[in-house]
């Protein structure tokens, strides 16, 4: 049966007021106040940051662009990504996962590596059937709508329910953002590989946009491999590296990342997690919280609502004010100068 099926014919038992009943237990256990932690069972030792350490990701929904300022009056591009209901679903140790998965895990990159599950936006626990709700009641935690795993290093392991906010992050640092690209369905060649064309005139009947020969000149060979033809276009995995993060919002949980380029279409997913980039990634001296951001210790209503980078204009100080310097002022009168001495010219 599908989940709406199901939903409906588990109301149709119920009266008014036990729907009513079920639904007031159902907010209640799923309504968790930002930074609130469900967890039940004993935190795991909190290990320390060391060099080559790989803590965990976020999934973070795209909200848009949005224009921003330097100080020195420089205009940024970035992207809005608010983090919702992120929660630690499972902990997985690398010897349980090779185990379970195909042997190419024994040998690739993920060799010494832990896995983290971690769960998206909260939903109805009465939308799913209980082979899945499973899964989130040995964390406590409700249901998810989106699921994915993180890759990390033994020390940057956390326990299931740790939630998982804005926070995790800092302003000024370095991340890597992947997504899935905007789905454009079949495209002819001009659209998806910028063909010019065929002549419009000359005799040319209803060949306009086609791509022409496609013929390598060997016998019953086919195409070339790679060549560039009409198909599917979009829906492509994608991965922007290095991107800084230059605002946090810990209200409403939203980050502000560089460019107007991550992957996506608006309110689609995102997956967010540290610079894989050599030039960019933390040193032992400079790094952000790790494994995580714990609002046990540090209170978030303590942190500000909004933290900006060093080189950012914030919207709350005062208008920039750039005052022309003496040297300036000398070129801008040589320029005046010069630009009434050649209409002279053209007049004569």
């Amino acid at each position: 049966m599908r989940r709406a099926e199901v939903t409906n014919s588990y109301k149709t038992y119920l009266t008014p007021e036990n729907v009513k009943f079920v639904d007031d237990v159902v907010n209640e256990k799923c309504s968790l106040k930002p930074g609130q932690s469900p967890l039940k069972v004993e935190q795991m030792e909190r290990g320390s940051y060391e060099p080559g350490s790989v803590r965990c990701g976020v999934i973070a929904r795209k909200i848009g662009q949005y224009p921003m300022w330097t100080k020195s009056g420089q205009r940024l591009l970035t992207t809005a990504l608010q983090i919702v209901d992120n929660h630690v679903v499972s902990y997985i140790k690398n010897e349980d996962f090779v185990r379970t998965r195909r042997p190419f895990y024994n040998f690739h990159n993920f060799k010494d590596l832990d896995v983290l599950v971690v769960g998206a936006e909260s939903a109805d626990p009465r939308q799913y059937p209980l082979s899945y709700l499973g899964l989130f009641n040995k964390a406590n935690i409700p249901p998810k709508k989106k699921l994915t795993r993180f890759f990390i290093t033994p020390n940057a392991k956390l326990a299931p329910g740790t939630p998982l906010n804005v926070s995790h992050f800092r302003p000024g640092d370095y991340v890597d953002c992947w997504g899935k690209t905007r789905d454009w369905g079949f495209q002819g060649v001009m659209r998806r590989w910028n063909f010019k064309g065929q002549q419009k005139h000359r005799g040319v009947t209803k060949a306009h946009r086609r791509p022409g020969t496609i013929a390598s000149g060997r016998k019953l060979m086919g195409p070339p491999k790679g060549k560039k033809m009409a198909g599917h276009m979009g829906n492509e995995r994608r991965v922007l590296k290095g991107l800084r993060v230059w605002r946090i919002n810990t209200k409403h949980n939203v980050i502000w990342v560089q460019g107007p380029a991550v992957p996506g279409v608006v309110n689609s997913w995102v997956y967010i997690y540290d610079s894989t980039l050599k030039e960019r990634q933390h040193t032992a001296e400079d790094h952000p919280p790790f494994p995580t951001y714990y609002p046990d210790e540090e209170k978030q209503e303590e942190l500000p609502e909004n933290l900006y980078a060093k080189e950012l204009h914030a919207f709350d100080d005062p208008s920039l004010l750039f005052e022309e310097t003496e040297e300036e002022k000398k070129a801008a009168l040589a320029a005046l100068k010069m630009s009434k001495k050649a209409k002279i010219a053209k007049i004569r």
